[in-house]
């Protein structure tokens, strides 16, 4: 499974989300990674359910564990045990990498903290991930996607109204937090090759959250204003948002004044105190009335075909089931087909990243509880 990271040892100490988001990233990319579980039941996604799938092995297995672990290894390794911390020592020794997001002080009290770690192996570079940063007066405080969301402002700006705060319908804090981690570790690996040296990469769910606060940000830091939700429509431009033509939703996104002296003609919207984006935000509830009303007149595939031709970016509002029976999604190898020890052949959805030039690569499934522990050890004893 070569890729841009071909020849990098992963050696992933994470669990639920955040973490093995990264880890998985990084193996999507061609690196080696090890995910070492507690034996007693893994990582605790392998118990979030449902839906679970029946495997051959009689385990019920974790939809919500597949997600985030393909092209890994896993062993089980107590790591308050001498065995299991002498086999986690001998794969830092190796390792180009380690992820880990422990509360913070946990991995010092299992006898693996910086100055240890490097002094195991200089060359690490160390991921880290955690809640609410590793210091500061709430460092210690344990990260869960949900809470960060609230924590962190985004329940701020999403939902239908300021008395409606809504989280993200997956888990983004934890996402971002992972993606971020990613791209921070392979920035110390480039490093590296100019240093010599590893280096510790901290990101948190809070970090990760604030930092695509966007212009959302900016408009508290640098205009005074709080934000605030807007529901299915922008807040900075207009229209730019979900409508309603006669059978359904329809999303439109005039972004510009050359867009708007296109669709306005097209669809009886012309008015002289609309001409100008400034003018339609503030003018935006009867705006927005007026493109449902004039939706409202036609279907939604007689609105789509209509924008399309005008050049005005349109779609649909589509379930998970369309997304994945549409052609678009296949064409971009957004879907891979793995093969599970206990379930078989299993659809998973697919790494985002594409590179001009390789063939498409093979993918591994994730891995059942300790499935490759036997031969890691035997590995590490070469």
């Amino acid at each position: 499974m070569s890729g841009p990271l071909d020849g990098v040892l992963v050696v992933d100490l994470s669990r639920a989300l955040a973490g093995p988001h990264a880890a998985m990233m990084l193996g999507d990319l061609g690196a080696r990674v090890i995910k070492v579980e507690s034996p007693s039941g893994g990582d605790d996604t392998r118990s979030w359910g449902p839906p679970f799938i029946q495997g051959s092995d009689g385990e019920r297995h974790s939809t919500y564990f597949l997600s985030c672990n393909r092209n890994k290894e896993s062993i089980a390794l107590d790591l308050k045990s001498d065995d299991g911390r002498e086999t986690l020592t001998a794969l830092i020794e190796r390792a180009d990498v380690l992820v880990e997001n422990f509360r913070p002080g946990v991995l010092d009290r299992l006898g693996f903290d910086t100055d240890r770690l490097h002094a195991l192996n200089p060359r690490l570079v160390v991921l880290s991930i955690s809640g609410f940063g590793h210091d500061g007066p709430e460092g210690g405080r344990a990260g869960y996607d949900q809470i960060a969301q609230g924590e962190a402002g985004l329940m701020s700006l999403t939902g239908p109204s300021p008395d409606e705060p809504t989280r993200v319908g997956v888990p983004i804090g934890d996402l971002l937090a992972g993606m971020y981690g990613a791209y921070g570790v392979v920035a110390a690996l480039h490093e590296r090759e100019r240093t010599g040296a590893g280096r510790i990469v901290r990101t948190s769910l809070l970090a990760a959250i604030v930092g695509v606060h966007a212009f959302q940000g900016t408009r508290y830091t640098v205009a005074g204003e709080v934000p605030r939700q807007t529901g299915q429509h922008h807040p900075s431009i207009c229209p730019y948002g979900l409508f309603h033509a006669a059978d359904g939703p329809v999303q439109i996104a005039v972004g510009s004044d050359g867009l708007w002296r296109r669709i306005a003609p097209a669809f009886g919207l012309d008015r002289p105190q609309w001409a100008t984006n400034p003018e339609r935000v503030g003018d935006r509830d009867a705006v927005i009335a007026a493109v449902n009303e004039a939706f409202g007149r036609h279907t939604s595939a007689d609105v789509l075909a209509l924008l399309d031709e005008l050049g005005v970016p349109a779609g649909k509002v589509r379930d998970l089931r369309e997304v994945y029976e549409w052609e678009q999604t296949r064409s971009q190898g957004l879907l891979v087909d793995v093969e599970h020890a206990a379930l078989g052949t299993i659809t998973l959805p697919g790494p985002p990243l594409r590179f001009d030039g390789a063939p498409p690569r093979e993918h591994a499934a994730p891995p059942t509880l300790d499935q490759h522990g036997a031969a890691i050890r035997a590995w590490l004893a070469t």
